[in-house]
């Protein structure tokens, strides 16, 4: 059996090589490949995974909803990277390779393009970003509720093609919701948590011991640097209502950004950079960098993303999968709009809808240390946070499920004729 995976964006590759390492300790996979409609793939190369097809990282970065941006990748050439990557998919569906769709309705559309035979993983679109499971958010408006679904009409349909064996959604409430379309769904789970070990409740340090603060300014740049310099004023805000408190932070940066510019601004407002003693950080980074203020110290890690994640208390955060990520670990986290074209006031508050009381969205940077202390000093919340982090997010091994369902069920019939 030959797989090809698509997906359009760096989150959506991550999930995808989660699935495709699980795929890959399977029998009668003969080839597994992937197509990343949006950047180069860096997760898919680093897990060593083959790129077929035409690959480019457009201006917007991928987001290029407003005019502006989708002017400036056509301009930069999308209108023949799509054709392009049209063309793969489509050969491959016509030599009756399987796809898996990952992500939303790009690779969705191009996977009923191909002819072939597919699955859809859906990793951008929850019910919860318009219900939950008392009802309707006050917030959904009139034509979502006519809608019926957070998944549009359209995609309803891609879905409930003869070719589309299967369709996993990101949690049970989605699941739900979309049975009523007698769509083929399954409930496995989300991969997004899968390398990580999620504890159901949440204790923060005794007064005495760091308070550890994970600070992540997203995938993409150059927005990530300028919501890095947002967030080094919520560092300052936290210095300033924490100064008798031992603090660290803990800076996930993405590994392929040069990290020099993240670095500047750190010594422009004050941060001294420090030689590393490997074995002393908390991390398991030979590379991180660490820089103080005082008494506080900062680490900047490139190598150690996971391991951020799961030591943190809390974090402050301008991100969209590692967000979703640290939540599903049951942590708190702080949150302000930026300038996009990602992380905006919209999209912000979208994501605060989809991940509920786990985070708390707040105006400005300034607010991130008086809101810390709320949060602290509320230990139902707490308690609150970490119950809702697992409900919408779900338990590890999702990817392993995924990729048994897929060869043993979605594909059963190629997989049937491939043992006889």
């Amino acid at each position: 059996m030959e797989i090809l995976v698509i997906s359009n964006g760096h989150g959506e590759d991550v999930i995808s090589v989660s699935i495709i390492e699980a795929l890959r300790q399977l029998p009668h996979i003969s080839k597994i490949s992937a197509l990343p409609l949006v950047g180069k793939g860096y997760a898919y190369e680093k897990a060593n995974i083959p790129i077929i097809g035409t690959v480019k990282t457009m201006p917007s970065g991928g987001f290029n909803q407003e005019f502006n941006q989708l002017w400036r990748d056509v301009n930069g050439g999308l209108l023949s990277l799509t054709y392009h990557q049209y063309q793969t998919i489509k050969q491959w569906g016509q030599k009756g390779g399987k796809i898996l769709a990952v992500g939303d309705i790009l690779p969705l559309f191009f996977a009923w393009l191909s002819g072939g035979e597919f699955a859809f993983m859906g990793t951008a679109k929850s019910e919860y970003y318009l219900r939950d499971e008392t009802g309707w958010l006050a917030s959904t408006s009139p034509l979502e509720r006519w809608l019926g679904s957070m998944y549009f009409p359209w995609e309803r349909w891609l879905m409930n093609r003869s070719a589309c064996c299967g369709v996993f959604v990101r949690d049970s409430l989605t699941a739900q919701i979309l049975q009523k379309w007698s769509i083929p769904v399954y409930d496995l789970g989300n991969p997004m948590m899968d390398h990580f070990s999620v504890n159901p409740s949440l204790t923060f340090p005794s007064e005495t011991e760091p308070l550890i603060i994970l600070l992540l300014p997203g995938s993409r740049m150059p927005e990530a640097q300028h919501n890095w310099q947002l967030i080094l004023q919520a560092v300052d805000s936290i210095k300033a209502v924490f100064s008798q408190r031992s603090l660290l932070f803990l800076a996930a940066i993405t590994p392929s950004f040069n990290s020099i510019p993240f670095q500047e601004d750190l010594i422009d407002k004050g941060w001294q950079k420090q030689p590393v003693n490997t074995d002393n950080l908390p991390i398991p980074d030979t590379q991180a960098i660490l820089f103080t203020q005082g008494q506080t110290n900062l680490i900047l890690s490139q190598q150690a993303y996971e391991n951020c994640l799961q030591l943190s208390h809390i974090g402050i955060a301008m991100a969209g999968t590692a967000t979703e990520q640290f939540v599903g670990l049951g942590k708190p986290v702080i949150s302000f709009p930026g300038n996009g074209p990602q992380f905006t006031q919209k999209f912000a508050q979208n994501q605060t809808r989809l991940l509920g009381c786990s985070v708390t969205l707040i105006n400005r940077p300034q607010q991130v240390g008086d809101t810390l202390t709320q949060l602290i000093n509320d230990p139902k919340q707490l308690e609150k946070i970490a119950q809702n982090g697992q409900k919408r997010l779900g338990s590890p091994g999702a990817a392993q499920r995924i990729a048994d369902c897929l060869v043993n069920e979605c594909f059963i019939e190629f997989f049937q004729k491939s043992i006889s």
